[in-house]
């Protein structure tokens, strides 16, 4: 049986078309009050697991132009509890609520709302759910509508902020705060915002609301996302309606100086969905609230627990005060030393009690940041700071570098489904970036040689991004070391290393990432598959021909130029269409991977246009980009498992 509860006050619309169209981020919620509607909360299903009251649950957004909009959530908090912090966590694009997100929020002592912004189904097939009436929000019919033009379906019928999902999107989270401040079992002066990818953009789009005391966003909400890259011509994202509009009244780059509390940005160093640099030019225009970063190097789109933990701890510092958190760590790069050699200077929080496990540096050249390698490097303490040298190859390339400091909190924690039990805790420094003139002026001195070498795993996986390394089936090794420039490949070499199995008949895909992400370009981006047929288990000596990368249309990859990246996986993963039997064996090992063969030769600008042929560089983004959410929301759903 439903159970429905009203708040019983005059029912006043929440947003009047009726209104000026607003030309800034401020105005465009000037006139929102979230309290004004009646939330007419329905209670479809509650159930109780391990002393946890999980409620399926439906309330109203807020009536637009004449229309009632609606959104599904779970409710959760434990049983008998009054008066806890309250937590929003909003989900990304292709996603949706989970009660095992309400479920392991509410098991650390909080009541916790889960926002079903983009209407898939969260609990039985049947259950009301998002209801936009029409208004083109969501994931299905008519599905998330970015821009400000009027269209079929949008409140307004000329060019309105309010035509956006983005504003709709948020609005949904603000009634949330809302509906945790009328909850008995939750402190509505003490609510925290959460959200990945689109729900990121979604946190950021909310942080003016005074209400909330912490919110986390991670991998969404940078802003700048129209803006080119630095060095990158044409690389911005395009808009041809109403731009100034959009990027005047919905682009996350405003909503950062509008913070109304602290903020732990939670990010991958090399997302696709909030690059590094424009995420660290938001940061810099918070208001001074001791905000914090946590990056995971290497990653795209994804994290690892050390990082993970500094959400889960920021929200029990500042929702619970029972945890101290140390400061984010300062970082200075400096170019102008004795050797010619820049260093980065980092100095850690000391103030608390937790251990310092360990200060990594990390530094690299490449423009843009869905592609770069970060190099870590050796640092030596010396007092309160930590220091280690940036050698620079090429003076024309700017130099970029930040630190990890990574804490032990003394504390292992259960982690959310796709984590470890954890008591690291990783915090990132400011992020410096030195462009091409000023290392010349400094008299920095280019250093460094090309090598064949690639990876002898002396330091274990350190430089690869790693996906699925406990899973047999679906493991996913990456790294953007064959983009540095010191080990981009040579002119006819071979790709050469060792791997051990411990099962027969597997097949190893091994792909060359071309160009991913340079559409601005004119160059497609491709992926160049060599499969290597392992009929024995044991040890295996393999030599792949640069010829030997295919495309799945069968190209073959030239020479290794404009590489991005390098991948190791199962056949079955890349090519499930021809390879229907799962990787069977445990995760092989690999040794010295190397490049044989072939001269050195000096590679093009990478980011540079060339050759004679042009794509579309609007239509190769968008491809890439639904790509990289469908891979983001497959490899979610195998952590899961």
């Amino acid at each position: 049986m439903r159970i429905l509860f009203l708040l019983f006050f005059a029912s006043v619309p929440i947003f009047s078309a009726a209104q000026e169209v607003p030309q800034t981020f401020a105005e465009a919620w000037e006139n929102y009050d979230p309290r004004a509607e009646p939330l007419e909360v329905e209670v479809i299903r509650e159930v109780v697991e391990e002393d946890i009251v999980i409620r399926t649950i439906r309330y109203v957004v807020g009536t637009f132009d004449g229309r009632k909009t609606k959104v599904a959530a779970f409710y959760a908090f434990p049983k008998g509890a009054e008066k806890l912090p309250g937590l929003i966590q909003v989900h990304g694009g292709g996603q949706f609520a989970r009660k095992g997100t309400a479920k392991y929020w509410a098991s650390r002592g909080y009541a916790v709302v889960t926002v079903n912004w983009g209407e898939k189904v969260i609990d039985q097939p049947d259950d009301p759910n998002a209801d936009w009436t029409g208004i083109p929000a969501g994931f299905l019919d008519p599905k998330h509508h970015n821009d400000v033009t009027p269209g079929d379906g949008t409140i307004h019928d000329v060019p309105h902020p309010w035509n956006s999902s983005w504003l709709l999107y948020s609005a949904a989270a603000r009634r949330a705060i809302t509906l945790l401040e009328e909850q008995p079992e939750a402190d509505g002066d003490r609510v925290g915002l959460m959200g990945h990818s689109m729900g990121g953009r979604i946190t950021m789009l909310t942080a003016n609301d005074p209400r909330l005391k912490a919110i986390s966003p991670s991998v969404g909400g940078s802003g700048f996302l129209y803006t080119d890259i630095v060095g990158i011509p044409n690389s911005a994202r395009r808009m041809v309606e109403n731009r100034k509009l959009y990027l005047d009244t919905i682009d996350c780059a405003h909503a950062w100086p509008l913070a109304s509390c602290p903020v732990m940005f939670l990010g991958a160093t090399n997302d696709f969905n909030s690059p590094m640099e424009f995420v660290v030019r938001g940061f810099k225009s918070l208001p001074k609230n001791d905000s914090a970063m946590s990056f995971t190097p290497h990653m795209n789109h994804r994290f690892t627990a050390d990082n993970y933990m500094a959400r889960i701890l920021w929200f029990d510092a500042h929702l619970k005060s029972d945890f101290t958190f140390p400061k984010m760590p300062r970082g200075e790069l400096k170019i102008k030393t004795e050797s010619g050699t820049p260093e980065f200077t980092v100095k850690p929080d000391f103030s608390t009690a937790h251990k310092i496990e360990k200060v990594v540096v990390y530094y690299g050249f490449d423009r843009d940041p869905r592609a770069r390698f970060w190099r870590s490097a050796e640092t030596i303490q010396n007092g309160d700071h930590f220091t280690a040298q940036c050698p620079v190859m090429d003076l024309g390339e700017p130099l970029f570098a930040f630190a990890n400091v990574t804490y032990d909190t003394g504390e292992k924690i259960d982690m959310p489904p796709g984590y470890l039990d954890n008591s690291l805790l990783t915090l990132t420094s400011d992020c410096r970036i030195v462009y091409p003139e000023h290392l010349v002026a400094a008299n920095v001195k280019p250093t460094g040689q090309r090598k064949r070498l690639i990876e002898d795993f002396a330091n274990g996986w350190q430089d690869w991004s790693l996906v699925g390394v406990n899973h047999g089936a679906h493991w996913n090794y990456e790294t953007h070391k064959v983009n540095d420039p010191a080990f981009v490949g040579p002119r006819g070499a071979s790709l050469a290393f060792e791997i051990e199995t411990t099962g027969p008949n597997e097949t190893l895909a091994v792909i060359m990432d071309v160009d991913r992400w340079r559409g601005y370009t004119g160059r497609k981006p491709r992926r160049f598959t060599a499969l290597i047929e392992l009929e024995t288990a044991g040890a295996h000596s393999i030599t792949i021909p640069c010829n030997n990368f295919i495309t799945e249309d069968g190209e073959a990859l030239e020479n290794y130029d404009f590489v991005t990246s390098l991948i190791l996986t199962p056949a079955q993963k890349e090519r499930p269409k021809e390879f229907k039997a799962e990787w069977k064996s445990d995760v092989p090992v690999f040794k010295n991977i190397r490049w044989e063969g072939g001269e050195f030769a000096d590679r093009p600008r990478p980011y540079l246009k060339s050759g004679e042929s042009e794509i579309d560089a609007d239509a190769a983004f968008r491809d890439t980009f639904d790509n990289a959410v469908d891979e983001s929301v497959e490899r979610e759903a195998q952590d899961r498992k």
